[in-house]
């Protein structure tokens, strides 16, 4: 923690969005009501920007993701070069399978760290997924 004399390492992609002259992010406020979720990276969930990509100069992202109705999801395996990837499961459930742990399913109050470059899936997702 602060004053305990441990350096804190940040990941070269993270360190890169951060290193070009940037200027420093901003308080910034996303709220929900009339908030817009649009099509993204995946056909079966719709993406909510938080503005955290915008006001951090690409340096971090955030999104609240939810499950289109009626849409699976579709395994496959990928990774993310992202220094941090940060899952909290607001309603509904998911579950993903990760190469270093397995499957696991997370509900309402879940999380998940996933490390970068680890390679997982999504395996499946209730209707009213929201994470």
């Amino acid at each position: 923690m602060a004053g305990d004399g441990a350096k804190l390492r940040t990941p070269a992609s993270q360190r890169a969005a951060m290193d070009h002259a940037a200027p420093p992010p901003r308080t910034t406020v996303s709220r929900a009501e009339g908030a817009s979720f649009d099509a993204g990276l995946r056909a079966f969930f719709a993406y909510r920007d938080l503005g955290v990509r915008g006001a951090t100069g690409g340096a971090f992202g955030a999104h609240v993701i939810r499950a289109v109705p009626g849409t699976g999801a579709a395994p496959q395996w990928h990774t993310h070069d992202l220094g941090f990837q940060f899952v909290f499961v607001l309603r509904g459930w998911v579950s993903f399978e990760y190469e270093d742990i397995g499957a696991v399913t997370f509900r309402p109050g879940d999380s998940v760290l996933q490390p970068p470059l680890v390679r997982h899936r999504e395996i499946a997702h209730s209707d009213d997924l929201e994470l």
